[in-house]
């Protein structure tokens, strides 16, 4: 996520999925249910808008 905010990245669906595409890459299980995935990707930017919260308050998660 600290990777994704130096690169200016905002909290969207876009950046859900770029997040679940590096985790791929990385080998890392997702499943391939669309529900599931949609599911994931929320999880994965509702902590996204906590880090850039935390992230622009000076303090990291």
């Amino acid at each position: 996520m600290a990777e994704l905010f130096s690169e200016g990245r905002d909290a969207t669906d876009e950046t859900a999925e770029e997040i679940i595409q590096r985790l791929e890459v990385e080998r890392n299980y997702i499943p391939s249910s669309e529900s599931v995935r949609r599911e994931y990707a929320y999880v994965l930017l509702k902590e996204y808008r906590k880090h850039l919260r935390s992230a622009t308050e000076g303090t990291e998660t």
